[in-house]
């Protein structure tokens, strides 16, 4: 589907541009915050009634290697690449945001196949969930050895710190709300949550949209950000997701994926974290800047992969593996 007739991608571009104009113009944060718990409770779903209608195999294995080995290697070689720009605990910062995944992202990419008639692996919705968090562990470990060059961080308050960092990060709410959303549509199956079409059907696209709308908003917020920015952090936040979902297909094309599985894998891939990583990194690397990490990862790469990345990486996978 062309980027032009795509009603989500209209409504985000017309937030961006309106936020923008009028920088007070949002949705109230309740009414964002039921949106997002709705899309993760149907993503949730629609993945694990999809995963149950399909039996274990090679593919799923292969899928779950595939996504966890790219959520180790992105936040590694995002912190060599970002210490010769930056500080070594921003580097790490940002390494572990781009490392992790956005959501959001993922949800627009499931719709977009969705809407071309492209099929994929419900179990793709698993793969999003693993890696989200191997990305935060590599930071703080990073930020640990960066701290212990320095002859720092052997306080009993810097541990406490990393503990809770890391509790944070595997009882996160939103993963944790996925996890179980996922759980409850694998126990139930396709022919229950099926008819439940304000859910799982034109319901869903709208909520999409609104949503996007509203995250457009709040991109034109970071906006200013990102610009202020060093301009070799704004070429790593375009640069990086397309070389991580380049390395992501050629992985797709070595195991053998299918279109749909390959595309949401380079998406997965080429996503940053922003909501997540954020609410972790700032007690792990207090040190770190959070206009870097946050602005560089919802003011550049999240419009990016919205509006052009996705698209762009379906094409190529259709090319490729098609």
């Amino acid at each position: 589907m062309p980027v032009t007739f795509d009603l989500t991608v209209l409504l985000f571009a017309a937030g961006a541009v309106l936020g923008t104009v009028r920088p007070t113009i949002q949705l109230p944060r309740v009414v964002s915050r039921i949106l997002s718990l709705y899309l993760l409770i149907a993503i949730g779903l629609k993945g694990g009634a999809a995963l149950a209608g399909s039996a274990l195999n090679l593919s799923l294995v292969a899928t779950i290697a595939a996504g966890l080995a790219m959520a180790l290697v992105v936040p590694i070689a995002g912190y060599f690449t970002l210490k010769r720009v930056t500080s070594r605990l921003n580097a790490a910062a940002i390494a572990a945001a781009y490392g992790s995944v956005s959501v959001v992202t993922f949800v627009t990419a499931v719709q977009s196949l969705e809407l071309s008639g492209t099929p994929y692996g419900g179990y793709m919705t698993a793969v999003l969930a693993l890696m989200e968090s191997p990305a935060i562990f590599m930071a703080i470990l990073l930020a640990a050895a960066v701290r212990g060059r320095r002859g720092v961080g052997g306080s009993g308050e810097e541990r406490l710190s990393v503990r809770h960092a890391l509790r944070e990060a595997l009882t996160d709410r939103t993963q944790l709300l996925l996890i179980v959303a996922f759980a409850l549509g694998a126990l139930l199956g396709t022919s229950q949550i099926g008819p439940v079409p304000l859910l799982l059907g034109d319901g869903f696209r709208l909520v999409l949209a609104a949503f996007l709308f509203d995250m457009g908003t709040e991109v034109a917020r970071q906006f200013p950000v990102a610009r202020r920015s060093s301009p070799s952090l704004l070429v790593y936040a375009v640069c990086a997701p397309l070389a991580h979902a380049a390395c992501s297909l050629l992985l797709s094309t070595l195991l053998g994926f299918g279109v749909g599985d390959a595309t949401l894998l380079m998406v997965l891939s080429a996503s940053a974290s922003y909501i997540v990583v954020p609410a972790v990194v700032r007690h792990a690397i207090p040190e770190a800047n959070p206009a870097l990490y946050l602005g560089l990862s919802l003011g550049v790469t999240f419009p990016f992969n919205i509006v052009f990345g996705i698209p762009l990486f379906s094409a190529l996978a259709k090319i490729v593996l098609g």
